[in-house]
């Protein structure tokens, strides 16, 4: 497994985010974490990566328990995951070669111009951005900008990667295009993910997995159709606030 988590818990004071929380990603896949806003979603990825600490439980990432890891072991695993944040986290004072630039100089040393021009390059390419090398943050749309971030993502080829609201605030058909992206990531890099989403059709576009987060618990896991073939009211309500089926 890629990730696996046990009974995790978090609380922030008397509001109970996660109570009790499983899961299992494995190697190569895609799996979804929905929910509605202010269930956990976002608060689960940043456990995994670091960025919050949980109450209790257990959470191995590529095998490795991270609650036992000292600062110096937490920024090597953090090396291996891509964090894709919701509003893409651009530095719109830099161009984007310089926002690709910065994460690769800063954790690889020694890298000659003609390496770190070859690796841009590279990812910019893959994400179908390459002629947008020299622009500015600000003059790039927002379905760009979401390229871009996860491009500087894939720069450092992660192992894991985490996509928080990977399509909010944009169009549907850049929706699509961002999903169809996600899938040619996991194809070309062989990467693990967790895609934080309320957004159906990405879930039914991206998810090798889903897993419903309702009251700080998954209730159910599987396939899209596993899932939503259930009766419980919060989950149909779900499914009927979010999706039709002629978006896909």
């Amino acid at each position: 497994m890629a990730i696996s988590i046990r009974e995790l818990y978090k609380s922030f004071g008397d509001l109970h985010v996660l109570r009790g929380v499983d899961l299992d990603v494995p190697k190569g896949k895609n799996v979804v974490v929905l929910g509605r806003s202010g269930t956990g979603k976002s608060v689960l990825i940043k456990i995994i990566s670091g960025l919050l600490t949980a109450d209790r439980g257990i959470v191995k990432v590529l095998g490795t328990e991270v609650s036992r890891l000292n600062e110096k072991q937490w920024r090597e695993l953090r090396l291996k995951i891509g964090f894709s944040f919701q509003n893409s986290a651009l530095y719109d004072s830099m161009t984007v070669r310089e926002n690709l630039e910065f994460p690769l100089v800063r954790n690889v040393k020694n890298l000659s111009r003609a390496e770190i021009n070859k690796s841009v390059e590279e990812v910019l390419d893959s994400v179908g951005l390459l002629r947008t090398i020299n622009q500015m943050p600000s003059e790039l749309s927002g379905g760009q900008r979401k390229r871009i971030g996860i491009a500087r993502t894939l720069i450092m080829n992660p192992e894991i990667m985490l996509y928080d609201e990977p399509t909010a605030g944009l169009d549907p058909t850049t929706c699509i295009e961002i999903n169809e992206l996600i899938n040619e990531v996991k194809e070309r890099y062989h990467t693990s993910s967790i895609l934080i989403t309320h957004d159906l059709t990405c879930a039914k576009m991206t998810g090798d997995k889903l897993a419903m987060l309702l009251d700080g618990k998954f209730v159910r896991q599987g396939t899209f159709d596993e899932v939503f073939a259930s009766d419980e009211e919060q989950i149909r309500s779900f499914y009927n606030y979010n999706f039709t089926e002629n978006k896909v």
